[in-house]
């Protein structure tokens, strides 16, 4: 399945919120099925909603360039030493980050420390922002900026 990318329709945020919800949940099955997000997709029974399904596909397309940055940006953890939710939203938001630039910065990581905090550790949501803030700065780094100065 071909990730649909930036041009696929425009989604209200309400609906990428529920839509970031189910992509979790199905890169989390394709983890633990030791699938591909591609071939998880392919055995559904229904098609998930546009978005969910760019999330989905978009992590599994990039998966070496989103690795590779979380990599980088992890400080004393590997990738595969993640707990498995951190991994999949810190993932999924940075594929959000490099090939999405419809959605704001700051939305991205705000949802994805949610995402974190609500489904992983107590440490969690502090762990994907810092790694979420290090990999927006390179890969948005006017965003990131104009972010942290309206933070400020």
């Amino acid at each position: 399945m071909a990730d649909p990318g930036p041009d696929s329709p425009p989604v209200s945020y309400g609906s990428r919120r529920e839509a970031r919800e189910r992509a979790l949940s199905l890169l989390y099955e394709a983890d633990a099925k030791d699938i591909t997000p591609d071939a998880l997709l392919c055995e559904l029974p229904l098609e998930p909603a546009p978005y969910v399904t760019s999330l989905v596909a978009g992590v599994g397309a990039h998966q070496a360039r989103i690795d590779e940055l979380m990599a980088r940006f992890a400080i004393d953890w590997t990738v595969d030493r993640m707990p498995v939710i951190d991994r999949m939203v810190v993932r999924m938001a940075t594929f959000e980050l490099l090939c999405r630039p419809d959605v704001p910065t700051g939305v991205v990581i705000s949802e994805a420390v949610e995402l974190a905090k609500r489904y992983s550790t107590e440490e969690s949501g502090r762990f994907v922002n810092g790694i979420l803030a290090s990999i927006s700065s390179e890969t948005r780094p006017e965003d990131t900026e104009t972010a942290l100065r309206a933070a400020g």
